[in-house]
């Protein structure tokens, strides 16, 4: 190489990383900012309703920075979605939650086991032709990623002092055909401090009357309504049960399925929600700092 060339490429590299740096800086100053907004500036859990369209994709990160995907939107979209929740440096995310295998929860993720480094699969293994959960399962495959098969209540700390609280199915779907694939949901629970979260895939009223049957505790301070507001979810008991201040619907705005119903909004008004929905004002961000939940 000459000398020329070799000034020439040392040059290009540092300024590729000081733009690198200055990028870094900015996007520390925005996070710090986002925090002080929220009045979070000490150690917190976020989670936030990505703004997919019509589909489930929520991202949560504990305050050291373990980062949770649950499930992944009907496109795409949830490529973006992540780029603005995460820095643009960051190609890893530690777990990835497939509630169950409708393309509107899996479709989004085969792309982002595509381009991103993924820990740990939770799934049920539930039995689905789709071209979408075979690419999925595929990938798996093909990048050795361990999966775990959830088929029974459990927990689970993680860094940052968050509880994963599994809460259903309670018996095993791995590799069985199942007609209802929205009752074969992932329902779990996340606890930080004194708060809690409870995600419910799309879970319809059959199955959260069995939920709650099951003597599983279900009350939350936040609950992401099922089935993106479907009038068969969020059975009035039910959410009687979970008792939450706060609801998070993921919904896109003037869907075919006429999502969320006026029956199931009116349902969360009576039991006193506040609604909060994802085709309404875009992705839905709340903190916790152990005590109380921020929007």
């Amino acid at each position: 190489m000459e000398i020329k060339d070799y000034k020439y490429k040392m040059k290009h590299a540092k300024f590729l990383i000081a733009i690198l740096a200055v990028a870094a800086l900015v996007y520390a100053y925005l996070d710090i900012s986002r925090d002080r907004a929220a009045g979070t500036d000490g150690p917190r859990l976020t989670i936030e309703a990505l703004d997919v369209g019509q589909g489930d994709a929520i991202f949560i990160e504990t305050s050291e920075k373990y980062q949770i995907l649950i499930d992944g939107g009907p496109d795409k979209s949830i490529l973006t979605q992540l780029g603005d929740a995460m820095p643009f440096w960051d190609r890893s995310i530690d777990a990835v939650v497939l509630t169950h295998p409708h393309s509107d929860h899996v479709a989004g993720l085969v792309e982002v086991l595509r381009r991103y480094d993924v820990g740990k699969v939770y799934m049920t293994g539930v039995l689905h032709t789709s071209s979408d959960y075979i690419e999925f399962l595929k990938l798996i495959q093909e990048k050795n990623i361990t999966t775990q098969i959830v088929d029974a209540p459990f927990e689970e700390g993680l860094p940052g002092g968050v509880r994963l609280e599994v809460l259903f199915p309670k018996e095993s779907f791995s590799g069985q055909r199942v007609e209802n694939l929205n009752d074969t949901s992932i329902v779990f629970a996340v606890r930080y401090g004194e708060t809690r979260a409870l995600f419910t895939g799309d879970l319809g009223i059959e199955g959260e009357v069995g939920l709650i049957m099951s003597g599983q505790d279900v009350a939350a301070d936040v609950l992401k309504i099922g089935h993106h507001g479907s009038e068969y979810s969020s059975d009035e008991g039910f959410l009687l049960a979970v008792g939450a201040k706060n609801a998070v619907i993921s919904v896109g705005q003037g869907n075919d399925f006429g999502h969320p119903s006026e029956r199931t909004i009116k349902r969360l008004e009576r039991a006193g929600m506040e609604i909060k929905r994802t085709d309404l004002g875009g992705t839905v961000i709340f903190t916790s700092d152990g005590k109380n939940f921020t929007f």
